[in-house]
């Protein structure tokens, strides 16, 4: 079941992401996911708010920040796709998310958003997508920087906040 409702919220979200401007409120999509959500409904699940998507990048960030592939990991659904800034390979599985932020890690990424553009979708999940920007440290120890863009997908699974889509890619020139 779990499987079933993230690819539902995903194909809702990239339903979503493609109408642009399109207000989710007024969409079949919304109201699918709505209708999708509505047995997670609980009291104890307050409304979410942008602020709170907002901190849960912060949270990413600071797992970034420890170095540790597993704690970066821990973020993601079980099921959740990864489509990664500096690979080419999608990711589907924990072990293959840690062996990418392994090798990320190494930089000593610091990421910050640059522009940002929040979409509530239900009490339960949230899209997160805009520009952000990597620093970087290089193995001489000179810092680089890496402009992206990234949308991060994310539901809310038994009380925790887990991303269940994260793509982010290197802004094209021009």
């Amino acid at each position: 079941m779990r499987r079933t409702h993230s690819a539902g919220v995903a194909a809702a979200t990239v339903a979503v992401l493609f109408a642009g401007t399109v207000s989710v409120t007024g969409t079949a999509a919304a109201a699918e996911v709505r209708g999708r959500h509505h047995h997670t409904h609980h009291a104890h699940h307050p409304a979410v708010s942008k602020g709170r998507i907002k901190a849960l990048f912060d949270r990413w960030n600071a797992a970034l920040a420890t170095g540790d592939a597993n704690r970066v990991a821990d973020l993601y659904a079980p099921d959740a796709v990864l489509l990664p800034t500096v690979s080419s390979q999608i990711r589907t599985t924990r072990a293959a998310r840690v062996d990418y932020f392994k090798h990320f890690l190494e930089s000593k990424p610091v990421g910050r958003i640059q522009e940002r553009h929040i979409k509530i979708l239900s009490r339960d999940a949230a899209v997160d997508s805009g520009l952000y920007e990597f620093t970087l440290t290089n193995k001489d120890g000179s810092k680089s920087k890496v402009d992206a863009r990234y949308t991060f997908v994310y539901e809310r699974c038994r009380g925790k906040w887990l991303i269940i889509n994260h793509h982010s890619s290197a802004v094209p020139a021009g």
